[in-house]
């Protein structure tokens, strides 16, 4: 029985499958086109939280891809799009989040750990600077 779950289990991997696009988005010009590519390339799939909805192969990137176009074509701005999709998705959805009192931690987090780091390092040195060196042991022979 184990071993029958084991191999179903097993199966089912092979039955996944990447997402298709069936129909690539058609764009009217080329204005539209560079306009669309630099939206989705600042947006983050939700799904694979670590590619913009540009690079992801995820169905919901495909999806989402194919809504900011559909935007974009109810003539909404980028500013529209993209509080759209983080009205939706919450802030996660964005590159570069909104610096507000909720994500400062995010943004000056790095500078404060490094500067944390540094006051660190200085005390360290600073208190063996001010040590006195061990004494001279001449019984040994170097």
């Amino acid at each position: 029985m184990l071993g029958l779950l084991i191999a179903l289990l097993a199966s089912t991997a092979a039955f996944a499958q990447k997402a298709t696009d069936p129909a690539p988005l058609q764009f009217t010009n080329s204005a539209e086109e560079k306009r669309f590519h630099a939206l989705v390339a600042e947006l983050r799939c939700v799904m694979c939280q670590n590619q913009s909805l540009a690079d992801s192969n995820a169905q919901i990137a495909v999806d989402l891809r194919r809504e900011v176009l559909e935007l974009m074509r109810e003539g909404r701005s980028d500013q529209e799009v993209r509080d759209f999709l983080v009205a939706r998705y919450g802030e996660f959805v964005l590159y570069r989040p909104q610096v507000e009192a909720k994500t400062w931690l995010l943004w000056f987090g790095p500078l404060l750990f490094a500067l944390l780091g540094g006051v660190v390092v200085w005390r360290l040195l600073r208190r063996n600077a001010g040590a006195a060196p061990p004494p001279a042991d001449d019984s040994q022979e170097w």
